[in-house]
């Protein structure tokens, strides 16, 4: 290769790194708050043959600033300790409605759950996506209609906001 064709070949690489920089400077990051913002989806329920709810899937969206939610296996030391109130940072609180009223009913064990450290290679990196948690529902209820209510932590302890199902008919009518 000439000295012409190289010094070509070379302006070219120079020219597709500019547009390449110039291009990812256009795309603008998406920045949200480093307190975890929950959206609902729609709560799905799985029925077995006699119409009643076995299995609901409750599933949201999320997004975090800094990406500092989720926590590992051996977190479980305070605060993250049992005891210390924060071992879930998942929180859902199930209630039944009782005479047209909402009683929250305390389980064990309960719907709370654990969420994984979901940005592990990018630590303070902004993330969104969502989440699904299956959650096994009592096949003989008392009562026929439940909700739930449920927020995230993160790390620092950042509560998200609370959010509220719709009401949820455990039997199909007939």
């Amino acid at each position: 290769m000439n000295r012409q064709a190289s010094h070509t070949q070379f302006k070219r690489w120079i020219m597709a790194l500019i547009g390449l920089v110039l291009i990812s400077s256009c795309i603008k990051q998406e920045e949200f708050s480093d307190i975890p913002e929950i959206s609902f989806r729609p709560f799905t329920l799985l029925f077995d043959t006699a119409q009643y709810a076995v299995k609901g899937v409750l599933s949201f969206d999320f997004q975090d600033g800094n990406g500092d939610i989720g926590l590992n296996p051996g977190d479980t030391f305070p605060p993250y300790n049992r005891e210390g109130g924060f071992y879930y940072n998942l929180v859902i609180r199930y209630f039944e409605k009782r005479d047209s009223v909402y009683v929250e009913v305390v389980l064990d064990p309960p719907f709370s759950a654990r969420i994984p450290v979901l940005n592990p290679d990018y630590p303070g990196k902004a993330i969104k996506g969502f989440i699904s948690d299956t959650l096994a529902m009592d096949p003989a209820p008392d009562y026929d209609t439940v909700r739930f209510e449920f927020f995230i932590y993160d790390r620092v302890l950042n509560q998200s906001n609370v959010l509220t199902t719709p009401d949820i008919p455990l039997r199909k009518p007939r």
